[in-house]
């Protein structure tokens, strides 16, 4: 298979500039190793939960608050169970996993531009 020699650098004007730059921001973020060891991936939710006691308040009220993780592995959602104490520093977690994500799709996505940006100036 050949492999397409494009330069990400040629388009020029404002809006290609614009683009570089912004992707040249995003790249120096995402160079931290370390943070990318400590983010997780999913959504943290809270929930409530009937226990089953006859006399417990949970019968007639909201339930009993429970707090999980989902997410994807392998095309398989899964759930955890997060105890209240780690709710906290879990949503950091995934706050920074879905920041770094959101930064990969964007860095994606102003390559895909200045493809463009690049084919129209061949033309």
């Amino acid at each position: 298979m050949k492999r397409l020699d494009l330069d990400f650098n040629a388009p020029r004007g404002p809006e290609a500039a614009r683009l570089r730059q912004r992707r040249a921001v995003l790249l120096r973020q995402l160079r931290r190793p370390a943070d990318l060891g400590a983010m997780l991936p999913g959504s943290l939710s809270r929930s409530h939960f009937r226990c089953g006691k006859p006399n417990c308040h949970c019968t007639q009220g909201d339930g009993h608050p429970a707090w999980s993780l989902t997410f994807m592995v392998q095309g398989t959602k899964r759930v955890l169970h997060v105890p209240a104490e780690w709710v906290e520093d879990i949503r950091g977690r995934v706050d920074a996993g879905r920041a770094f994500q959101d930064a990969v799709r964007e860095v994606l996505a102003a390559n895909a531009q200045l493809m463009a940006l690049a084919r129209q100036r061949r033309r």
